[in-house]
């Protein structure tokens, strides 16, 4: 498929902006592209004070569509984050007040520093665009698109988010500290008072990509390259934890968004190969004792010994 020149402009015009703003997180920033375009979701690790949240906010910045935050504290309720209803005197009925649930970008900021009871009120609505409150079903935007930011697991007052949670998020990635060059260039940036950029895309412009991202071409070849992957992944005695049906069809979705994004006609295996450590890492968990190599180290063993 080809893409037509409006949709190369205005994600050109999209990056562009984002890596304005958004100063040595350049992959970062075309994973996260990835993902929205994909229909997923993401999950950004790292240092308090590292851009996180100021890169959610901007993102969502770029679209003109509703943007609502959940700032994650221990003594959070999930009506704080799906709603509740209220009796209405007046009416003499229950009222529905939404939570910031319904909106189209939910910024859920550090999302490991409640409880897993309460974050577990985000899987319904992360996996089906829907959320199920007092026995009825209610459904989401059809742009739902959720930026979470979770702090490293040693952070004081953090707590381990649960598989079934990592599992809807689509990729996750890390924004480490800066160097002392990209310091100083985010100083400029900021002496420079620059007001922040309008919005360049749509709601319209994002479903349209996710429809065109999954007629982009897959063969049959990379299909069985994938689950290829996914068994070696399973077959690997060093993780606790496995690789679902779900996780090998967000990679292969997260693979189209990509290509979709850098303007080619189909899906290549170096694009799976790329994308593959950011899709699978956060589902994977080592066994105990393993401390010479990390998840990372593992997933890059893989890529080397699956064949193409």
């Amino acid at each position: 498929m080809q893409l037509d020149i409006k949709t190369n402009d205005k994600l050109d015009q999209l990056r562009a902006i984002l890596n304005t703003h958004i100063i040595g997180n350049s992959f970062q920033i075309d994973l996260s592209l990835t993902s929205l375009i994909a229909g997923g979701h993401i999950l950004i690790q790292g240092n308090p004070g590292t851009g996180k949240t100021s890169f959610a906010k901007l993102l969502s910045d770029m679209i003109r569509c509703n943007y609502k935050r959940i700032q994650f504290t221990p003594d959070l309720l999930p009506a704080d984050i799906l709603g509740f209803s209220m009796f209405n005197q007046k009416n003499q009925d229950f009222e529905f007040i939404e939570g910031p649930v319904f909106t189209n970008i939910l910024l859920a900021d550090e999302i490991n520093r409640t409880t897993p009871r309460i974050q577990s009120a985000l899987l319904e609505a992360m996996n089906e665009k829907q959320v199920t409150i007092d026995g009825k079903t209610r459904q989401l935007s059809d742009l739902f698109f959720v930026i979470a930011t979770q702090n490293h697991f040693h952070t004081t007052g953090t707590y381990p988010l649960p598989e079934s949670q990592l599992d809807r998020f689509l990729i996750s990635f890390e924004m480490n500290l800066a160097n002392a060059e990209t310091n100083a260039e985010i100083l400029r940036l900021h002496l420079s008072q620059e007001n922040t950029p309008e919005a360049v895309i749509s709601e319209a412009d994002v479903l349209s990509w996710q429809e065109s991202c999954r007629n982009m071409t897959v063969s049959d070849t990379l299909v069985d390259y994938l689950g290829r992957l996914g068994e070696a992944c399973n077959n690997d005695k060093s993780f606790r934890t496995s690789i679902s049906s779900r996780a090998l069809l967000a990679l292969m979705r997260a693979s189209q968004a990509w290509a979709f994004l850098n303007e080619q006609t189909a899906v290549y295996p170096e694009d799976v190969k790329l994308l593959m450590p950011f899709v699978f890492a956060h589902r994977l968990q080592l066994k105990a004792g393993n401390k010479n190599f990390t998840v990372h180290d593992r997933l890059d063993e893989i890529l080397k010994q699956t064949e193409i």
